[in-house]
């Protein structure tokens, strides 16, 4: 007769058969659900489970880690409480082509800087300048120093008491803080008249009053058209004022030549030369005529008749 131990190890090892070779573990570091080869389960559970810590195995006093395939072998289903692994996925990689763009030029308006060849219309009024030597003004570095601060000069009147040249190293110091004066007094070729678009001319300042206070000097004045003075000095006037009053450590040299042909009493047009100094902020050597559209000017005189 077998005794009662002995029983109790037969019984043990006929449960283990059961189980079909269960190993017990609470240890067992769970695989992802993509790869999963390993379940969990229960001694008399009837689901399996792909994680350790489902909430279906709160209650198990013990949790088996089993192959997936002894697990179906005992009958055993997924348990509700999970879903089966999704299948990984293969994400094909893209490779976009390096695409290269062409640069497109930029649009030049009355803000931008001067193209550095050719002409353009200043403004949204048609006013062609042209564009000396790639807008290199030329200066010499003895004219560029700030040594001696802010200056200005004006040429004598020649002959035929025209203006010839003015110059200067602009600074804010130089700009007029009182209220502009009226013009009173008539440079060469003055026979301004009522014209469609309003006065035919207008007395230009070769630099401006803005920058330089200079208002009835006539070394610093010639009869200009309304189209030379605005848009076309005053653009260039402008940009350098705003420059100016940007820093009291900003200079621009400057230079502005009036351009007569022989004898004649009204300027052809303007010579434009301005350097920022320590930078290329400003940079500018330009030719700006002196026309009117729709008038033809007798450049001997000033006087004028509507063109046909």
């Amino acid at each position: 007769m077998q005794t009662k131990p002995a029983i109790w190890v037969k019984w043990v090892l006929a449960m283990m058969l059961i189980v079909g070779g269960l190993v017990t573990t609470t240890a067992v570091t769970p695989p992802t659900l993509a790869h999963a080869t390993t379940v969990y389960v229960t001694r008399t559970g009837k689901h399996y489970f792909y994680k350790r810590h489902d909430r279906g195995l709160n209650r198990a006093k013990k949790v088996y880690a089993v192959s997936l395939k002894t697990a179906k072998q005992r009958g055993l289903t997924l348990s509700a409480t999970e879903k089966a692994p999704a299948k990984r996925r293969t994400v094909k990689r893209v490779t976009r082509k390096k695409v290269t763009r062409k640069r497109t030029a930029k649009k030049v308006t009355a803000r931008a800087a001067v193209k550095p060849q050719g002409t353009y219309t200043v403004g949204a009024k048609t006013y062609h300048v042209k564009v000396i030597n790639h807008n290199h003004p030329g200066f010499s570095r003895a004219t560029l120093s700030t040594k001696h601060g802010a200056w200005q000069t004006y040429g004598n009147l020649d002959g035929y008491n025209r203006a010839t040249a003015a110059n200067a190293l602009l600074n804010r110091k130089l700009m007029p803080k009182g209220q502009r004066q009226v013009l009173s007094v008539n440079p060469t070729a003055w026979h301004n008249k009522r014209i469609k678009t309003g006065w035919l001319y207008n007395r230009c300042h070769l630099i401006g009053y803005q920058l330089t206070g200079q208002n009835n000097n006539l070394k610093n004045l010639i009869t200009g058209t309304r189209q030379l003075n605005d848009p076309g000095m005053t653009t260039y006037e402008n940009k350098v004022a705003a420059y100016l009053k940007a820093s009291p450590k900003h200079y621009v040299r400057y230079r502005v030549t009036p351009v007569f042909k022989g004898h004649e009493l009204l300027a052809r047009g303007v010579k434009m030369q301005m350097q920022s100094i320590g930078s290329n902020r400003i940079r500018y050597n330009v030719y700006l005529p002196n026309t009117q559209r729709g008038m033809k000017l007798n450049y001997a005189n000033g006087l004028s008749q509507v063109a046909r």
